[in-house]
């Protein structure tokens, strides 16, 4: 009997569009391949649509906004499906959100966890679970809404200790937005307060990391018990750091595949990259993002993303398509990953 995919994309968050991208990518994959496809689209509203209205979204790559059922009402053609494939990014799509809502539909699904994916998202409870696992990363400070807006005085000694600890330049985050969004690069005291307060309006949980002169280089981690690791490719742009902008706009970042790294730089971080996807318990697909200090030769974790961007010209299709596994065999791969993990 054909196993039946459904393909769920759209979501509620700010990468809406980017999810589309993703999902027009791997669903032309998976028609080349033995299963049969069902796509499900989540409005901007977390509404559900199936059929007609998610394949038009497929085929023009635009949202849409067709009239909605009940937040909790699922298409029919739902009981139909033997295991999701979900390509939802950002919140409500791979910080365990949608993970435990498969998970109570107990219908097995690509990719990690509701553990792995809020570990993941979440990047205070991401830097904690690195170091635990005795990963080695740039120095930060967690930060509350309540801090940065309860009184002056109490924001004074904020910045205080951000200046004492991390010093200029910082990066100012909120903790639970992927993509870069809400990321602020600062060099002054003006700086970091506005970047705190903007922060603050996309997060109760902020962070706040010292800045590094380093390449940022990545390499993608497949499998599950006993993963493996892609070639490392690194990003490079132009742009003060890499922002939303410089990441989804074309022609604004170069990626390096391979980076041109000493062997035991690349074997290192291929090693660290298993090392942190085993550290969140994470399942089939994640990409982890480094610093290469090359002045001192450091290697620092930045994160983990357990839903990466899929589009044949993202990083992690590209980093396996160089390692030797090509993109619709790497859809199949996940699929079956899937399918062995189960419940």
């Amino acid at each position: 009997m054909t196993l039946q995919i459904g393909a769920l994309f759209g979501g509620c968050s700010g990468e809406h569009e980017v999810s589309i991208c993703s999902a027009q990518a791997i669903v032309k994959a998976l028609k080349a391949s033995p299963y049969q496809v069902l796509p499900f689209y989540i409005q901007k509203d977390g509404s559900w649509q199936a059929g007609a209205v998610a394949q038009a979204v497929l085929d023009s790559g635009q949202p849409m906004q067709a009239p909605g059922k009940s937040l909790w009402e699922f298409p029919a053609a739902a009981r139909e499906v033997d295991l999701w494939f979900p390509m939802l990014h950002g919140p409500n799509g791979e910080d365990g959100t949608i993970q435990g809502l498969l998970k109570l539909m107990q219908v097995p699904f690509v990719g990690c966890g509701l553990l792995a994916a809020a570990i993941g998202m979440d990047k205070l409870a991401m830097k904690t679970a690195f170091a635990q696992a005795g990963l080695p990363q740039v120095k930060y400070l967690g930060v509350t809404r309540s801090q940065v807006r309860s009184s002056s005085e109490r924001l004074s000694q904020l910045c205080d200790q951000i200046e004492a600890e991390l010093g200029y330049p910082c990066f100012v985050k909120p903790a639970n937005l992927g993509s870069s969004v809400g990321i602020a690069k600062v060099r002054s005291r003006s700086q970091l307060t506005a970047a705190l307060e903007s922060a603050a309006s996309y997060d109760r949980r902020l962070i706040v990391e010292a800045g590094v002169i380093a390449r940022e280089v990545e390499c993608a981690v497949l499998g599950n018990d006993q993963p493996q690791a892609s070639v490392v490719g690194e990003i490079r742009f132009s742009s003060d750091f890499y922002d939303y902008e410089t990441k989804y706009t074309a022609g604004q970042a170069d990626l390096v595949i391979p980076a041109q790294l000493p062997p035991e730089v690349s074997r290192q971080i291929q090693q660290m990259a298993v090392q942190a996807f085993l550290a969140i318990d994470g399942a089939g697909i994640s990409r982890v993002d480094f610093f290469y200090l090359e002045a001192t030769g450091e290697i620092l974790i930045n994160e983990i993303n357990t839903l990466p961007g899929f589009t044949a010209t993202s990083m992690y299709p590209q980093l396996w398509e160089a390692s030797g596994l090509a993109f619709p065999e790497l859809v199949v791969r996940l699929v079956e990953l899937a399918q062995a993990r189960g419940l």
